[in-house]
């Protein structure tokens, strides 16, 4: 049996486990439709677990778009516009917020910052075409004050990931498209450590466009202090 079939043979046994574990009348409230209370945008990647990150084990509850780099937006005809699987949920479910959710060691912006210090590494134009967008994002960053451009590289990175998450989530914010009662959260998972010594959490790093702790500090609820932390304002701590 080649690699290829012993993988789907492997899908397939994880599926009848699947069916096996599933509760009696588990799809029963989303036969007929569903209404997610959170469209949670992630980056593609394998070690992101979209619903397990929330600790989430029924349908219906996270509606769960993925692109390269998490990434709010797509283009149409040359014009950036909200990708339609942040903004269908919100416009057809009633789904009333929005969770922007990036992670640590990120390959999509380590290939943007590999491109925007000129490094151009030739790829996929599938692949291309979403490190490209988000180019522009890693340039502004590292002309900010808030990276520190002269850090070993993985520093970089991990600030930079901080920096889109904030930056998306503001674009999603000031979208018209995006109706005025939903809120906008932004996340940065955790699986190396980076922020702290609890790997799988996610970091609270923008709340409604705004990425200053001293600002979204009244976000956090009582117990979960911890889940609120940033790599480019290090100097100020929960609360502070």
């Amino acid at each position: 049996m080649g690699t290829g079939r012993k993988t789907l043979a492997e899908l397939l046994a994880g599926n009848e486990r699947h069916i096996e574990s599933l509760p009696d009348e588990y799809f029963a409230d989303v036969q007929t439709g569903q209404r997610p209370t959170v469209v949670a945008i992630c980056c593609s990647d394998s070690r992101v677990a979209h619903e397990g990150m929330w600790g989430v084990d029924r349908p219906g509850a996270v509606f769960t778009p993925s692109n390269i780099g998490n990434q709010v937006w797509d283009e149409d005809d040359g014009e950036r516009i909200v990708d339609g699987g942040i903004l269908y949920p919100i416009h057809h479910t009633g789904t009333d917020a929005v969770a922007v959710v990036g992670h640590t060691g990120c390959g999509a912006v380590t290939a943007a910052y590999r491109v925007a210090i000129g490094e151009d590494p030739p790829g996929p134009r599938g692949v291309d075409k979403w490190v490209d967008m988000l180019v522009p994002v890693v340039e502004e960053a590292l002309e900010s004050s808030l990276v520190d451009a002269d850090a070993a590289d993985d520093r970089v990175i991990n600030q930079l990931v901080e920096y889109n998450v904030g930056y998306q989530a503001r674009s999603l914010y000031v979208s018209d498209d995006v109706l005025d009662f939903v809120d906008i959260y932004g996340f940065v998972y955790d699986f190396q450590g980076v922020y702290g010594d609890d790997p799988g959490r996610t970091y609270l790093v923008s709340v409604d466009g705004e990425t200053d702790p001293e600002a979204i500090v009244e976000s956090v609820p009582d117990g979960y202090e911890a889940a609120q932390k940033s790599l480019l304002y290090e100097d100020v701590g929960p609360g502070e």
